[in-house]
C-alpha cells in the first residue's frame, strides 16, 4: 500500500506578504503617509525600487502599474494633528497600521521598511532595514505612499499658495522656510516640529 507524502500534506500554501513603507516624515507639514502592497507573483512589475531614488514621472508611471498588478493595496495616512499629539514616529506607525490593515486581501506576513513595528497588526511582522530598495513588495509601497502624498502637496498649494508646496512637499527648504518666516505657519503645518515651534512662540 503506497505511503501518503507527509512533506507534500504538510507544505504550506501560498502566503501573502504584504511590503508596507511611509513618506513623509520629515517634511513639516501635511500628513504621514503609509502604503501597504502584496504583489501578484505572476504579474512581475519592472523597475521597482526606492521611491527616493525615481524620478517623478517614473514614480506615477510605476504607481498606476502597481495599483493594476498587485493582488491587493491600501494607501493610508495619520493626520497633522495625530503627527503633534502623538509624535512624528507613532504617527508613522499609526499609518503603517492603517494601511495594513486596509488591505482587501488579508496577509499573512507583513515586510516593515525600518526597525520598528506598528502595535496591534493582525499578522506576524518583520522590520527590513533598507527594504524599500531590496523588497519589491516594500519598494512598491514606497512608491505608492510617496505619489500619494506628492499628490496631497498639491492640494495644499491650491489652498495656501503663498507656501509653495508644489515645488518643496512639505520640507524645510531654504524656500519653503522664507516662506515660512513670512508669513507664519499655516493650518497644514506640523506645529511640534522645531522650525514651526520657534515661529509660534518667537
Amino acid at each position: 500500500m503506497e505511503q501518503p507524502d507527509l512533506l507534500s500534506a504538510l507544505a504550506p500554501v501560498a502566503l501573502h506578504v504584504a511590503g508596507i513603507d511611509e513618506a513623509g516624515r520629515g517634511p513639516l507639514a501635511g500628513p504621514v503617509y503609509a502604503a501597504a502592497v502584496i504583489l501578484n507573483p505572476a504579474r512581475s512589475i519592472k523597475g521597482l525600487d526606492d521611491s527616493k531614488k525615481l524620478s517623478a514621472p517614473r514614480r506615477e508611471e510605476l504607481a498606476i502599474e502597481i495599483r493594476s498588478c498587485a493582488l491587493a493595496w491600501c494607501i493610508a495616512s495619520a493626520s497633522v494633528e495625530e503627527i503633534d499629539s502623538l509624535n512624528i514616529l507613532q504617527a508613522t506607525m499609526v499609518a503603517m497600521r492603517r494601511a495594513c490593515e486596509g488591505l482587501s486581501l488579508r496577509p499573512d506576513k507583513a515586510l516593515i521598511d525600518g526597525n520598528c513595528l506598528p502595535r496591534g497588526l493582525s499578522c506576524l511582522a518583520e522590520a527590513v532595514i533598507g527594504g524599500d530598495a531590496t523588497v519589491a513588495s516594500i519598494s512598491a509601497a514606497s512608491i505608492l505612499a510617496k505619489t500619494a502624498r506628492d499628490a496631497h502637496c498639491l492640494t495644499l498649494h491650491e489652498a495656501y499658495p503663498l507656501y509653495c508646496f508644489d515645488q518643496h512637499k512639505g520640507y524645510s527648504t531654504a524656500l519653503h522656510l522664507a516662506r515660512l518666516e513670512s508669513h507664519g505657519p499655516c493650518p497644514a503645518h506640523r506645529r511640534s516640529f522645531a522650525p514651526v515651534r520657534r515661529l509660534l512662540i518667537s
